[in-house]
């Protein structure tokens, strides 16, 4: 398990690696997270991350969430758009190679039917059965086949 100065340390060099500057604040794990892999609170000037993402899926995981949290703490810093929608956010999701959502906890996973496109390959999770014939692939429009 991976300690809280562990994830300081690692926090700085992405922020130096990716953003090209400094991270000053506290990066914390907060096991209180639930839906969550991580979240940036402006008033703090802190980053908390769901440290269930540390024991269940990948480092590669991990990072991608760190660095999503840097975008709206270098953005805020800057006094630009931080929150989701704003187009300085998504462009600096994109110039860091930085996703805009983590991927589920395989424990959190209450899904239980599992369709994927012919065409692309896409995955899709539901909790309700879906109808093939009526639901396409919302990437490529392609048609879905029950896995």
């Amino acid at each position: 398990m991976m300690t809280d100065q562990e994830l300081q340390q690692w926090t700085k060099q992405l922020s130096e690696t990716y953003f090209h500057k400094p991270y000053p604040d506290k990066v914390y794990f907060n096991s209180r997270l639930r839906t969550t892999g991580g979240r940036y609170i402006p008033s703090r000037r802190t980053i908390e991350i769901n440290p269930k993402y540390v024991k269940e899926l990948d480092g590669k995981e991990l990072e991608g969430i760190i660095k999503h949290e840097l975008c709206h703490y270098h953005l805020h810093i800057e006094g630009k758009g931080y929150t989701h929608r704003d187009p300085a956010f998504k462009a600096l999701l994109k110039e860091t190679g930085s996703p805009r959502h983590c991927a589920p906890l395989p424990s959190q996973r209450k899904t239980s039917h599992q369709y994927v496109c012919t065409q692309c390959g896409q995955s899709y999770y539901r909790q309700r059965r879906m109808d093939v014939r009526k639901y396409r692939c919302g990437k490529c429009k392609g048609k879905l086949k029950k896995k």
